[in-house]
């Protein structure tokens, strides 16, 4: 896999001669704009209603553990049915769950968040691994990992850019006009993905898709089989797993924002629109942190394995020393550096392990393997994200929690290079066949 480095004409070549990435790419920045629009709003509404850590934890827990106790469906029905047509349907359907979000304005009334939650996680179970799936499909060779930076740069784009205007939009505005917004990006995303056209050989060779097949675990066996079957696989498979323990930022920067860091402007604002704007600042800088690591390191990767392995290793080294950092931080622009810090690091094993899991699987697997290894992820992050909620209503400093999770780090840190030690025993050849 040796080439040139992944550069900025890179990215602009293949959004410029790429029909079928520009209009996923499309689709991308809108809706996941308008999901870190809203993210600000829904955890500082918590916070609110409830007073408790813990709420936002269990928001987070329901936002990410169904994917994966849908994860064996979704790989399934993306390996047999049009994962275009998967996809589309996800975006529709979460279009009109958000929009029952605006009925929730009372502490009795949190729980129809926490069910609108899951059932967005559900739907976004099936459309992650599709989209993962796709990629290969539309790009090809070098492209894999070109499409696959600029996917998570975007993402980390996203991220900087809907969290900065969504805390100050719901700051200034309120928090409907931003759940309407993040409606219309699902359809707007719905539209662009109607208009690709590219071919889906997955479902040429299958036979006919039936809806029992969903809830049969013989194709998920299979698949375990296969990925059993590929020491490079499953070793990578891990990966995500340990990079969901930095997820506890999703509990804590909301509580490092409201409690520790609010930004008042000169006193011009309430305590809760100020801790909404401190969100804002905190989760935009994991955005900036996640943009530039994949810009950075996928230039010195340049298409190559052992650099994208290597790479997973000094990610997972960034993101303890960033949040040990974040932990002693004393002013809210250190908290920012150390946030960036961390999760350039983290945003660089996501890439780097995305694109080694898309060039080891094959395509009639893809959707098993991708469900497999957001599973892995979300199950990582649900555990971490709760358990420091938890502590927080406990009265742990959320200081203490950024430190521990920096020092967590160093359990993935030193399982990868174990991994990497043995790396030439793991034959570049399949070395079983499901």
């Amino acid at each position: 896999m040796e080439g040139r480095a992944v550069s900025l004409t890179a990215y602009w070549q293949l959004v410029r001669d790429n029909r079928n990435f520009r209009l996923l790419w499309l689709a991308q920045i809108v809706s996941e704009i308008g999901d870190w629009l809203y993210a600000i709003s829904i955890y500082s509404l918590l916070l609110q209603l409830t007073g408790s850590a813990r709420s936002v934890a269990l928001a987070v827990v329901l936002q990410v553990i169904p994917q994966l106790l849908v994860s064996p469906s979704a790989g399934v029905i993306n390996d047999r049915l049009s994962r275009k047509q998967v996809m589309i349907f996800s975006d529709v359907t979460r279009a009109v769950v958000v929009l029952g979000m605006l009925l929730v304005r009372t502490a009795d009334m949190v729980w129809l968040l926490y069910v609108l939650l899951f059932l967005e996680t559900v739907l976004w179970g099936f459309f992650e691994p599709g989209r993962s799936a796709v990629l290969p499909n539309i790009t090809k060779g070098p492209q894999v990992l070109v499409a696959n930076a600029l996917s998570s740069t975007t993402w980390s784009f996203n991220l900087a850019v809907g969290s900065a205007l969504g805390g100050t939009a719901a700051a200034l505005l309120g928090r409907d006009p931003v759940f309407i917004l993040n409606s219309a990006s699902f359809l707007f995303s719905a539209l662009c993905l109607r208009a690709m056209r590219f071919e889906e050989t997955h479902v040429d060779s299958s036979r006919p898709f039936r809806l029992r097949e969903a809830l049969d675990f013989t194709p998920v066996l299979e698949g375990v089989r296969y990925i059993r079957g590929d020491r490079r696989l499953l070793s990578t498979l891990m990966v995500k797993a340990g990079l969901g323990i930095m997820g506890t930022n999703l509990v804590i920067l909301p509580v490092f924002g409201e409690r520790v860091f609010p930004v008042s402007l000169g006193g011009k604002l309430t305590a809760e629109r100020s801790g909404m704007l401190g969100m804002s600042f905190l989760m935009g800088s994991r955005g900036v942190g996640a943009l530039l690591g994949p810009l950075i390191s996928g230039y010195w990767a340049a298409h190559r394995h052992e650099r994208l392995r290597l790479g997973i290793l000094l990610g997972f080294l960034t993101g303890l020393i960033g949040y040990v950092w974040l932990g002693l931080a004393p002013a809210l622009w250190i908290a920012c550096l150390a946030i960036m810090f961390a999760h350039a690091g983290g945003s660089t094993i996501w890439v780097f392990s995305t694109t080694l899991l898309q060039e080891y699987a094959e395509d009639r697997f893809r959707g098993r393997v991708f469900s497999a290894d957001f599973s892995f992820l979300v199950l990582s992050m649900a555990l971490v994200s709760y358990v420091a909620g938890v502590a927080i209503d406990w009265g742990i400093s959320v200081r203490v929690l950024a430190i521990l999770t920096g020092l967590l780090a160093a359990i993935p840190l030193l399982a990868w290079a174990r991994v990497l030690r043995g790396w030439p025993a793991a034959r570049e050849v399949r070395t079983a066949q499901p």
